[in-house]
């Protein structure tokens, strides 16, 4: 493989991504037990963005220049990616990590789709078979953890739909910065997006929240904004290198990674996180999703194979 071709740049930027978020979840199921949800999202992007506008401050002033004439197509990704962390947050507390990281599936199925309409970037009947796969998969999923609650079951339909918006609100911040990637920095561009939404959701915290916080939640939150900061930073070199159906193909795999991890601690039996219910309709539904969701965005048409070939770095 050759580190020095931009599609393998592609590559190993969006895995590493994936692998930070595969983590996330978890991370923010634990935040959401200790501090306001709503404060969390804030606190990651003013954390996000304070140490990127200290560094351009430095480095490159000129880069600041965009927190003043914004273009409107990063206005609406930083507001899209706004909706995606507090929709997500919120999402999570009423759900599980496990839920929450399948149904946010939704957003990388959408973003392929946006690939096709926005980007001209090819689809096979392959692909479309993908997307009802995931969609029927994702029904049953729903279904089948709804069936293993007891009691009132309506916070976790509305998590459930709170997780489906904030994967609509990913689809289009990772759109639109697609489409900024061509002509702006990607550390210029996440100076705004991660800027925005601190005056956005600035009215709804208040800042006594933070008072009192255990270091436990402290960490719990310096690790989320950096999570912010370096996954959202890989990501969008990732765009700057690869297609957004390739991007979206590798993004799906960070629910394994999430399903493993809870999986291992609800055998384990700890306290400090609620259990998952793991069932073989639950494993087997979202195994489904997630086949889907790969068909839904990795298959090319047979004529093709030559681009698929160079995106595993093979020639002939």
């Amino acid at each position: 493989m050759n580190y020095h071709d931009p599609r393998v740049k592609g590559i190993i930027f969006t895995l590493i991504t994936t692998f930070i978020w595969g983590f996330q979840a978890i991370v923010i199921k634990l935040a959401t037990n200790l501090i306001d949800v709503a404060a969390i999202a804030w606190f990651r992007f003013v954390l996000a963005f304070s140490l990127l506008f200290i560094f351009y401050a430095f480095k490159k002033p000129s880069y600041l220049k965009i927190l003043k004439k914004p273009p409107p197509y990063l206005v609406v990704a930083a507001f899209g990616l706004a909706i995606n962390y507090l929709a997500f947050n919120y999402g999570i507390k009423y759900t599980s990590p496990n839920i929450a990281v399948l149904v946010i599936q939704l957003g990388p199925i959408s973003l392929g789709l946006t690939g096709f309409f926005f980007f001209k970037e090819k689809i096979s009947y392959r692909q479309a078979f993908g997307f009802l796969i995931a969609g029927a998969g994702l029904l049953f999923f729903y279904l089948e953890n709804l069936n293993q609650i007891s009691g009132d079951t309506s916070l976790y339909s509305w998590g459930v739909l709170l997780v489906a918006i904030s994967a609509m609100g990913w689809a289009v911040f990772a759109a639109f910065q697609k489409i900024l990637t061509k002509s702006y920095p990607t550390g210029q561009l996440n100076l705004f997006i991660f800027g925005l939404p601190v005056l956005l959701l600035s009215p709804f915290i208040q800042l006594n929240t933070f008072s009192g916080l255990s270091p436990l939640a402290w960490g719990l939150l310096i690790y989320l904004g950096l999570n912010t900061l370096i996954a959202y930073g890989f990501l969008a070199l990732a765009f700057k290198y690869l297609e957004a159906s390739k991007i979206s193909v590798m993004i799906t795999i960070n629910p394994i990674i999430t399903i493993l991890t809870m999986g291992i601690l609800t055998y384990l039996e700890v306290s400090w996180i609620e259990p998952e219910i793991f069932t073989f309709k639950i494993i087997g539904t979202a195994l489904i999703v997630l086949c889907g969701a790969v068909m839904a965005v990795a298959f090319a048409k047979p004529e093709n194979r030559r681009d698929v070939k160079s995106f595993f770095g093979r020639k002939d």
